[in-house]
């Protein structure tokens, strides 16, 4: 899949959960500044530099939240443990840590896991939103790999919370 075609899987993932999180009442600010041809993410800029951040900003009421938003076709199976499991890149899951550990508001990973089949996967994976703040993940991380170019950590489908069912999510 191309750069291009990753994003725009990304960006309706992000949607949908965006249009859920607004069903349930709360607002939602996109954190849309992609430099696209470098490749990278959503910026934080702090006074000690700048940070890859979340991609939503949301608030309901006094509660505020960071939202980073992934899409997926399908949980990996990890044969040594006999998991479901599902990641993040590790130079972005860094810079959620220090977004979490410098700011007021806590940072959640989403994870909307489609009906599809990882490679090397059994196929009837779990599916639905699932969803976990950072600050618990951390304590909960499945294992690190530097399988990939830049190194993913990935966490257990038992250590989400699985917040509504495909179905239930908006299209």
């Amino acid at each position: 899949m191309s750069f291009e075609q990753s994003l725009g899987f990304g960006k309706t993932g992000e949607s949908r959960i965006a249009r859920w999180l607004r069903s349930r009442g709360t607002s939602v600010l996109p954190v849309y500044e992609k430099i696209i041809n470098e490749g990278k993410g959503p910026q934080l800029f702090t006074p000690n530099g700048s940070l890859i951040a979340p991609d939503m900003f949301c608030f309901n009421g006094p509660k505020c939240s960071w939202i980073e938003a992934k899409h997926k076709s399908a949980f990996s199976w990890d044969r040594t443990s006999q998991q479901w499991v599902t990641g993040i890149d590790l130079r972005h899951y860094f810079d959620y840590l220090k977004v979490q550990d410098s700011l007021p508001h806590p940072v959640w990973l989403f994870f909307l896991h489609e009906s599809g089949t990882a490679k090397d996967s059994p196929q009837n994976g779990p599916t639905g939103l699932f969803a976990e703040s950072i600050q618990f993940l951390r304590l909960h991380e499945h294992h690190r790999s530097d399988k990939y170019s830049k190194g993913m950590v990935y966490w257990s489908h038992s250590s989400l919370r699985k917040l509504v069912s495909l179905q239930q999510l908006p299209a």
